[in-house]
């Protein structure tokens, strides 16, 4: 179980975690990806940083709109009970507005200074993360599957922010995203699973609690990742460093998660939920650096 979260100390504390930073830092980071690979290198830094603000806008905006969808929940699970709607700092009403407005404002603002298409992928990843990924939960199992899509969608808004449109190396970034994503968050659930058992929320480590569906689908994935990284070399958007780099950090990440399916512990699970939050960065310096030598 993840370590209990005190209390926002002060209104602007809770507006900031109710646009869940962690999340919008993982989404920043992606679009870069994009953008940097799509683009060849950053040819406008002003379009780079309004492609940033927007996207951080709108995805903050998504955040808040899950912490209003996800108010009575929350309020039942020991790790999300001290969220700002739960602990009563904001109240739901405001959290919804809050969340519209940012979602609007973000893709208002990438459709008029970026391009139209970036616009319409950051209001896309908005919609498919509130309204279809946030009530699956209580739905099916796969709802781990159906939330890697919105999850996935931030390199291509900055790709498409670099170059106005999306080709085959832009979907081969999405496609190494949406894998990615599979044992991150099959490791939360692990580690998270008497809490989301408590409010019904259809995790695989919750519906099956030996734990072998969900090892086989984590390795199902990481197994699959080691081919599709190497997609952006084979289609001439990365280079060799770029190519043997992601191999290792590929292979690195799968081997993280063996001590979940030999021990199945939480520390364990641990273990690879480090590995994979080290994984974007890794890939976003590989993409640089594989430019620069």
């Amino acid at each position: 179980m993840k370590r209990i979260k005190q209390p926002a100390k002060s209104i602007l504390e809770a507006y900031i975690e109710l646009s869940k930073p962690n999340i919008m830092s993982l989404v920043l980071i992606t679009t870069v990806l994009g953008y940097y690979l799509g683009g060849n290198g950053i040819e406008s830094w002003l379009t780079l940083i309004i492609t940033l603000i927007g996207t951080a806008l709108s995805s903050g905006g998504a955040g808040a709109l899950n912490h209003y969808l996800e108010r009575d929940s929350d309020s039942l699970m020991k790790r999300t009970q001290n969220r700002p709607i739960p602990a009563g700092i904001i109240s739901p009403s405001n959290a919804l507005m809050f969340g519209i407005m940012l979602v609007l404002s973000g893709t208002t603002l990438l459709v008029w200074k970026v391009n139209t298409l970036t616009g319409f992928l950051s209001i896309l990843t908005a919609f498919l993360y509130v309204l279809v990924y946030t009530p699956m939960k209580k739905i099916t199992w796969l709802n781990t599957s159906i939330g890697s899509i919105p999850g996935a969608i931030p390199p291509l808004g900055g790709w498409a922010a670099a170059t106005g449109h999306l080709d085959f190396s832009a979907w081969a970034l999405f496609f190494i995203m949406f894998l990615w994503q599979h044992p991150h968050f099959y490791a939360i659930a692990w580690m998270c699973k008497e809490d989301y058992a408590r409010v019904n929320f259809k995790m695989l480590p919750v519906i099956e609690p030996d734990g072998k569906r969900t090892i086989r689908q984590i390795f199902w994935h990481l197994a699959l990742l080691i081919p599709v990284s190497i997609f952006p070399y084979l289609y001439g958007s990365s280079g060799f460093v770029y190519l043997s780099g992601v191999l290792i950090l590929s292979v690195l990440y799968l081997i993280s998660a063996v001590p979940l399916a030999r021990k199945k512990t939480n520390n364990s699970a641990k273990l690879l939920l480090r590995s994979s939050v080290l994984y974007l960065p890794g890939l976003l310096l590989l993409i640089v650096f594989d430019k620069i030598i």
